[in-house]
């Protein structure tokens, strides 16, 4: 399907053609990605030149820790393709929240054992994923960055989970352009080797769905459909 336009997870990659630029200036603090829009206004064809975008909107501070609004557009000649905004809470220490208790690292390529409408992914999956988005965040692949900002250990990309919510709305579409617009919730970071479950619930114009195991949601997604 995805030979002459790029699936809607592709939007991740756009997005961290500029989010490092701002993310470079928070080294010394701890950032955790809490929520992700995505509308998309054509296709995103294969072969195409585009400019990406990036703006801080709007930044507010509770409890010592900033709100921060990131807006992207990406887009050519004839205007607007697709664009997101991002909320971002950013904190003045190393470790946001209270930590988590250590974990071992899992092998390299362990996912643990997914079933059928369950998904899971390893630690060198991580790799890979931030080697096509150029999500280079050190607690995706680095265990001792990981367990400095209060992590267990790596945890996965709520970006890449977010594709994976896509994946399973473009199931029930048709055509190059299947999302009109998501919103996305990162609510528990997901460790690699852990088994999730997704459920769905559809209308004829959009799709909720959850990642999670059993009550504990990693992330939930609300999906606006095209309807061709």
């Amino acid at each position: 399907r995805w030979t002459e336009s790029a699936p809607p997870g592709f939007m991740a990659a756009a997005l961290f053609v500029v989010a490092p630029d701002l993310l470079a200036r928070l080294t010394e603090q701890s950032v955790i990605h809490g929520e992700q829009s995505f509308t998309w206004h054509r296709q995103l064809e294969v072969g195409a030149d585009l400019v990406v975008t990036g703006t801080v909107t709007k930044a507010r501070e509770r409890g010592g820790v900033y709100f921060t609004t990131f807006e992207m557009k990406t887009g050519d000649e004839q205007g607007t393709v697709a664009a997101g905004s991002s909320l971002f809470l950013i904190s003045g220490d190393s470790a946001l929240g209270n930590a988590r208790p250590e974990r071992p690292e899992p092998a390299q390529d362990d996912r643990g054992s997914p079933a059928e409408g369950q998904i899971s992914v390893s630690r060198a999956d991580l790799v890979r994923y931030a080697a096509a988005t150029r999500d280079w965040n050190p607690i995706h692949w680095d265990h001792d960055s990981a367990v400095a900002a209060g992590l267990p250990g790596v945890v996965a990309h709520g970006l890449l989970q977010a594709s994976w919510a896509f994946r399973v709305a473009t199931e029930m579409t048709s055509g190059n352009r299947p999302l009109l617009s998501a919103r996305v919730r990162f609510r528990n970071p997901l460790l690699p080797a852990n088994v999730a479950t997704i459920k769905s619930a559809w209308s004829d114009t959009n799709v909720n769905i959850t990642i999670a195991d059993g009550d504990f949601e990693y992330i939930s997604a609300r999906i606006e459909l095209v309807n061709e």
